[in-house]
């Protein structure tokens, strides 16, 4: 795969921290990792906006009450996500 040179500006913070897990030798490779997987993740949800704008048109607009309760099943999902990290990390 081709790669390209670019300059970034970087959180300092985030950048040092970095540098000390992965060395200078792999920053390059971690954040080009990072980006990967980023790219992953944006993708995912790009597909997600497409498929929900098709079913709306399809199908009409999702019931407000439909929209309330998919975000409570998310909200629920995100704080139990948060602590079973919280708890693999302690």
């Amino acid at each position: 795969m081709a790669k390209e040179k670019v300059t970034m500006t970087l959180d300092s913070e985030q950048l040092g921290e970095l540098r000390s897990l992965v060395g200078a030798r792999s920053l390059s490779a971690a954040v080009d990792r990072a980006v990967a997987a980023y790219l992953t993740k944006v993708r995912h949800l790009h597909a997600v906006d497409e498929w929900l704008a098709e079913l709306e048109r399809d199908h009409g607009p999702v019931a407000p009450e439909t929209l309330e309760w998919a975000a409570q099943v998310v909200d629920q999902w995100s704080a139990g996500r948060a602590a079973s990290e919280s708890q693999g990390a302690g």
